[in-house]
């Protein structure tokens, strides 16, 4: 269940990368990717170093993958501001 969970709070907050300028490596679906794997990873290590299985659910399992959502995001932000097209200044 807890797979679960992670993967509902980065889809929530990935819904707020609308309000972020269009810099995403490989666009909204990139970012999509990164706030869900980055919930995935920061979850998953969280709940292994409080030693519970991925059955137990509570508070702490929501929050464990909000660090990991934002850091994904902006691993995806930073990626894309990189590897984008310089922008020309008129």
């Amino acid at each position: 269940m807890a797979i679960v969970v992670w993967i509902t709070v980065g889809l929530a907050i990935w819904h707020f990368s609308i309000f972020v300028p269009e810099r995403f490596w490989q666009g909204i679906i990139g970012a999509l990717l990164g706030a869900v794997l980055g919930a995935l990873v920061s979850g998953a290590l969280i709940q292994v170093a409080l030693g519970r299985s991925v059955n137990e659910t509570d508070m702490l399992t929501l929050l464990a993958a909000v660090p990991g959502t934002l850091i994904g995001l902006a691993l995806i932000y930073w990626i894309g501001g990189r590897s984008g097209e310089p922008e020309i200044e008129i």
